[in-house]
């Protein structure tokens, strides 16, 4: 059985849970504030018209990385996804969104990735920066910018 590598990072928002959340729903404008995205294409979306099947190509500083998923929404708590294919053997998590009060909220971003491979911790933790603390970094600074 090859390798699994299992992270899960946290960041307090200044900014209520549904705007964490709706954040994360809008997948187009998701490489505009996402440095490590370069790309986000919607291949399917859901009856309410959220993106579902969806593929993304980050920035893993090693290499560009492609993968597509499937999301599935349990608003407001949380976004689950489900690794359909791409550069990895499985590629899953969720973002949680945990209110603290009217306007802060704990954001957790918990992934699973298997690379079909032995990665070296060097590599891995440019792949876990890249693809977890950027985008809870990211995810923050969008919110907390004054014209958001």
């Amino acid at each position: 059985m090859m390798p699994a590598y299992g992270e899960c990072h946290d960041v307090e928002i200044r900014a209520p849970r549904d705007r964490c959340y709706d954040a994360l729903i809008d997948a187009e404008a998701l490489p505009r504030w996402q440095r490590a995205l370069r790309e986000a294409r919607v291949l399917e979306r859901d009856a309410d018209g959220r993106p579902s099947v969806l593929e993304y190509a980050v920035d893993a500083r090693v290499r560009t990385v492609h993968y597509r998923i499937r999301q599935r929404y349990f608003p407001p708590d949380r976004i689950a996804s489900e690794y359909l294919g791409g550069d990895f053997r499985d590629f899953g998590g969720e973002w949680r969104f945990v209110a603290l009060d009217a306007e802060r909220t704990r954001v957790e971003l918990d992934l699973t990735i298997d690379p079909g491979r032995f990665v070296p911790g060097p590599v891995r933790v440019l792949i876990a920066d890249a693809v977890m603390r950027r985008a809870l970094a990211d995810l923050k600074a969008h919110l907390e910018t004054p014209d958001h």
